[in-house]
């Protein structure tokens, strides 16, 4: 059953990408160009929404947090920039790939699998020749902000809803002063 509500809810967030217009190629490039933000919104809300579900759910005990994985500072940085890059030139990501892909985009089919195939070879490859080096550095272990923080979790997703807020304003008020310009 833990397949088919995973599956389900798979289905929900790629018709949900669609739905956002984030499985076009000019809404990643324009997210790295910041013209459009739409993708920034979009994930700063599906965030604040799970943490928002989350949490009351594993208080009240209908369900459990996974192993979380130790946190390397320098991998994350390391390979988020590595993302980022192959994000911003083929103008997409991991899920909107494969949103993409289940609308029978060929330009994300073919690069999409190829660049996971390519990433997926060059990463086991090279892992035990790099991965040592940055697991020593900046390895903070298996710890999520709240207990690095000693603060209350609730504390944490109020002040993460916040910020949301405070830069999803910015960006709208951005956007108005740049149609005020051209206007």
């Amino acid at each position: 059953m833990t397949y088919i509500y995973a599956l389900v809810l798979g289905v929900l967030f790629g018709v949900a990408l669609n739905k956002a217009g984030l499985t076009k190629y000019h809404k990643i490039a324009n997210q790295f160009r910041l013209t459009d933000f739409t993708v920034l919104k979009f994930m700063m809300t599906a965030l604040v929404v799970t943490m928002l579900g989350v949490y009351p759910l594993r208080a009240m005990g209908l369900i459990t947090f996974p192993a979380i994985p130790e946190t390397y500072v320098v991998g994350n940085l390391v390979g988020g920039l590595i993302f980022g890059v192959g994000m911003a030139g083929a103008g997409f990501c991991p899920g909107t790939a494969v949103a993409g892909a289940g609308e029978g985009k060929l330009d994300y089919i073919v690069p999409g699998l190829l660049g996971f195939l390519v990433g997926g070879v060059i990463f086991g490859l090279t892992y035990q020749s790099f991965m040592p080096q940055l697991k020593a550095i900046g390895n903070f272990g298996s710890v999520v902000i709240p207990d690095l923080w000693h603060i209350s979790p609730y504390l944490a997703i109020f002040v993460f809803a916040l910020m949301a807020l405070v830069l999803f304003y910015l960006i709208d008020r951005m956007g108005m002063h740049r149609k005020e310009k051209k206007g």
